[in-house]
């Protein structure tokens, strides 16, 4: 039972956290599970729980699994958030760059030199709209990915299996 909880956590055994090892183990197994697939959780122990004891730990791993969910859910709404700012922001980078390469070539004309700067301020007002479509394109995701293997955990099934001890 130690190797399953943190032992820094000072919380109740209800709201207690999973050793990271032991939810990465978890979830790594998980992961390897179909997408459909209900499994089960057991728990090899050197003694068996008494039936409340049993429903308690199957509760606080479901609880663990769900607080996980929810804070998962929490860092995709602030990735997404800052994707919208990060997007006005680039946006408006982008549009400052067009107008103040159109001012330079209606300025100083088709010159070289002023060619070669207007090609390079409209690279770099193309490069300020990096982040935002990589937060869209390719960030959100495995954070969806992560919360649906999370969310499924905080419904697993948990299962005891006491494996007597010989001495």
């Amino acid at each position: 039972m130690s190797q399953l909880f943190d032992s820094l956590d000072p919380s109740p055994f209800f709201e207690k956290d999973l050793d990271p090892k032991a939810e990465e183990y978890i979830v790594d197994s998980f992961r390897e599970l179909h997408p459909g697939t209900a499994g089960e959780l057991v728990v090899h122990l050197d003694q068996p729980l008494r039936p409340e004891e049993e429903k308690a730990l199957g509760d606080t791993v479901r609880e663990h699994f769900s607080r996980q969910a929810t804070r998962l859910q929490r860092q995709l709404r602030q990735l997404v958030r800052r994707g919208f700012v990060s997007l006005g922001i680039g946006i408006a980078f982008l549009a400052l760059v067009l107008v103040i390469s159109e001012a330079i070539g209606e300025l100083v004309g088709e010159r070289p030199l002023a060619l070669l700067f207007q090609q390079s301020l409209l690279i770099v007002g193309w490069v300020a709209m990096w982040r935002p479509l990589e937060i869209f394109l390719y960030d959100w995701w495995p954070i969806v990915g992560e919360r649906r293997i999370h969310d499924r955990l905080s419904r697993i099934q948990v299962r005891i299996a006491a494996s007597l001890s010989r001495r």
